[in-house]
């Protein structure tokens, strides 16, 4: 990489920072507000959750009593939970997309460490490798 190509990317690297920096105070509070529900398949469950999939209200249907069933109902809770615990992550990627690439915000959304610094490393050995050119 020349260095005319060396600072085009510098000047790329450094225009998405202050384009998440600009942004950024509109992105929190656009995910501290987010919530996403989901509802059983039979109707009896409601879950709704906040942005980081944590539980904020469960809603059970009195006519789960009709079918005393304690592992069908836990089943139930598990995946309806899930299942909206999901819709919240996919609405997280969403507002995240105009600031950090889908695999970036993917990576950070499983705590997956490695994937979260993966961009960074590849750009930093180009950077290695162009400097050991020289």
């Amino acid at each position: 990489m020349d260095n005319r190509a060396l600072r085009a990317r510098a000047d790329e690297l450094l225009g998405e920072l202050e384009r998440m920096r600009g942004g950024m105070g509109a992105l929190q509070q656009r995910l501290q507000a987010i919530t996403a529900t989901a509802t059983s398949d039979d109707g009896l469950i409601t879950a709704v959750v906040g942005p980081r999939g944590q539980l904020v209200r469960l809603d059970i249907d009195p006519r789960v009593y009709r079918r005393p069933d304690s592992r069908q109902l836990a089943q139930s809770i598990t995946s309806t939970i899930q299942a909206a615990a999901a819709e919240a992550m996919a609405q997280v990627s969403a507002a995240c997309r105009p600031f950090l690439a889908e695999s970036d915000v993917q990576a950070h959304l499983a705590f997956d460490l490695q994937g979260m610094t993966h961009r960074l490393d590849a750009e930093l050995g180009l950077l290695a490798e162009d400097k050991e050119k020289r």
